[in-house]
C-alpha cells in the first residue's frame, strides 16, 4: 500500500473527507465489514478477518465480538487498498478501538460509572493523586510514621497488616466483581456454546503468547510505517508476565504470612521478593517501551480520544513497578514510608481503576478469542444457508 497519507479534516479546504464514513461507531463498523468481507485481501490475517467471512451480515453483537478480538496491530490497515486517502476510507484498527470502548462502557459495573471511559486519563489521574494523597495523609496520622519513621524495613509499623489487608481485599475483589460481571454478560451475549477441551486449549495458548499481535503475516505489527516488528507484541509480553509474576508475588507472600507465620519483608533470596522483583523489571521495560510506542503510532492506526486512557494505564502500571523496586531498594533506609505509602497509593488508584480503563480489554478479548475457537469449529453462516 505504501506510507500511509495522513488523514483529512471535516470541514478544512481541500479536505478529502469521507462521504461515506457513518458517525456511529457501530453503523460504520458495518459498513467496513461488509466492504472486507466482500474484498476478502485480509482473510488470511488475524482471528477477526476468518471469523468476518463466515457471517453474512453484522448485527451489533456481531460487530462488538469483532472488536474485542481485533488486537490492533495494524497490518489490515496497511494492506488495504480502500484506506484513505481512497473514499471509502477503510479503517479497521480505528474503527474497532471505538467500538471496544463503547462495549467497555456498556458493561461496566455499575452501569452510570461507564461514563468514567469518556474521561479516563483525568479519572486515572485523580484515582492516582487520591491514592497517594490517602496513604500519606495516613501514614502521617498513624503515629507520625513519615516525621519519625519505625525501625529499617518494619512494614507494618507504618501501615498495620490488618488495615492493609482489609482495604486492599475490598478493593481488588470490587475490581474482580465489576471485570468478571461485564466479562459473563459479554459471553453470554455472544451464545457461544459450551467450549470443548481443543477450544479452551487454543484460546488459552492464544492469551498466553498474544499470538495474534504477531500481525498479519506472524512478522509483527506495523508500527509508524509498513515495517513489520514483533517489538510491540515483546513490550505487551514483558507486560503481561510481568504483572503476572508481582501477582504470583503477592499471592507467594500471603501463604508465607498466614500460613507459614513469616512477615514481611522477606530476604531478596526469598521467593516473593524474587518474584516481586523480576515482575517489576519486566513491567519497567514493558511500559517504556509501549508508552514509546503509542507516542510515536500513526494516528490513523487507533482512535486518537482514546489515547490518553491508553498512556495513563501504562503510565500507572509503571508508577506502581517503579514504587516497588524503588521501595525493595530502600527499604531499609528512611525514606521506607514515603516510598511505601507512594507505592500503596499507586497500587490502589490501579485496582481501583482496573474495571473502568484500559484493562478492561483483558477480560473481554479472552472471551472473544474463546468465542473464536469454539466458532471455527461449528459451520458457518454461509454454510449453513447452502444446506
Amino acid at each position: 500500500m505504501g506510507r500511509l497519507e495522513p488523514e483529512a479534516v471535516p470541514g478544512r479546504p481541500g479536505s478529502a473527507t469521507p462521504a461515506h464514513e457513518l458517525s456511529d461507531p457501530a453503523q460504520e463498523a458495518s459498513r467496513i465489514l461488509q466492504i472486507c468481507n466482500a474484498c476478502r485481501y485480509c482473510e488470511g490475517f488475524c482471528a477477526v478477518f476468518p471469523a468476518m467471512t463466515r457471517r453474512l451480515e453484522f448485527d451489533a453483537r456481531d460487530v462488538e465480538y469483532l472488536a474485542n478480538l481485533c488486537h490492533n496491530c495494524g497490518a489490515c490497515l496497511h494492506a488495504c487498498q480502500y484506506a484513505a486517502p481512497h473514499e471509502f476510507a477503510v479503517n479497521v484498527p480505528r474503527t474497532m478501538a471505538r467500538v471496544r470502548v463503547r462495549s467497555y462502557a456498556r458493561l461496566a459495573l455499575p452501569p452510570a460509572l461507564g461514563a468514567l471511559y469518556a474521561r479516563n486519563g483525568l479519572v486515572v489521574a485523580l484515582a492516582l493523586a487520591g491514592g497517594l494523597a490517602g496513604f500519606l495523609l495516613l501514614a502521617l496520622g498513624l503515629r507520625g510514621t513519615l516525621a519519625s519513621p519505625p525501625a529499617a524495613a518494619d512494614f507494618y509499623a507504618v501501615f498495620p497488616h490488618g488495615l492493609l489487608a482489609w482495604v486492599f481485599t475490598l478493593s481488588f475483589a470490587w475490581a474482580l466483581l465489576a471485570l468478571g460481571s461485564g466479562a459473563l454478560r459479554f459471553w453470554r451475549g455472544l451464545e457461544p456454546g459450551r467450549p470443548g477441551p481443543a477450544a479452551l486449549a487454543e484460546a488459552a495458548g492464544a492469551v498466553a503468547t498474544l499470538r495474534y499481535l504477531g500481525g498479519g503475516h506472524g512478522e509483527g505489527c506495523n508500527d509508524e510505517d509498513d515495517a513489520f516488528s514483533l517489538v510491540r507484541r515483546h513490550f505487551h509480553q514483558a507486560t503481561f508476565y510481568g504483572f503476572g509474576l508481582c501477582f504470583a508475588a503477592t499471592s507467594v507472600a500471603t501463604v508465607y504470612h498466614y500460613l507459614l507465620h513469616q512477615e514481611a519483608p522477606y530476604a531478596y533470596t526469598s521467593l516473593p521478593t524474587l518474584l516481586g522483583l523480576t515482575g517489576g523489571a519486566l513491567m519497567v521495560l514493558g511500559c517504556t517501551g509501549l508508552l514509546g510506542l503509542n507516542l510515536r503510532r500513526h494516528p490513523l492506526q487507533g482512535d486518537a480520544a482514546q489515547r490518553p486512557m491508553d498512556l495513563g494505564f501504562i503510565a500507572l502500571l509503571l508508577a506502581v513497578a517503579l514504587s516497588g523496586l524503588a521501595l525493595a531498594a530502600w527499604r531499609a533506609g528512611p525514606a521506607m514510608p514515603s516510598l511505601l505509602a507512594l507505592h500503596l497509593g499507586a497500587v490502589m488508584a490501579l485496582f481501583l481503576t482496573l474495571p473502568y480503563g484500559k484493562f478492561a480489554h483483558a477480560p473481554l478479548r479472552a472471551a472473544a478469542l474463546l468465542r473464536w475457537a469454539v466458532e471455527r469449529r461449528r459451520p458457518s453462516q454461509l454454510e449453513m444457508s447452502e444446506e
